[in-house]
């Protein structure tokens, strides 16, 4: 059984989690975000240096969290708020 991890939106582009699966992962995304921020700033000297020292990292996992929500949910499309 195939079930969705993550539905599209009614209106726009885009998911979100409808399955303890996909809820999982965005959480995972999240916190790894987060900590990666949390040591890149603990290790650089200023604010530049964080936000340059992170976006590669933070970038990887927003392009792996996109990769999972195509491959385990609804295809996307433009949608105007009908089904």
């Amino acid at each position: 059984m195939n079930t969705l991890w993550f539905k599209a939106k009614r209106y726009g582009w885009g998911w979100y989690p409808c399955s303890w699966e996909g809820w999982a992962v965005l959480f995972i995304a999240i916190g790894g975000m987060t900590s990666n921020t949390i040591f890149v700033d603990n290790h650089s000297h200023s604010g530049s240096d964080t936000i340059i020292g992170s976006i590669v990292t933070n970038g990887s996992i927003i392009i792996l969290l996109i990769a999972l929500c195509y491959a385990k949910g609804e295809k996307p499309r433009w949608r105007w708020g009908g089904k």
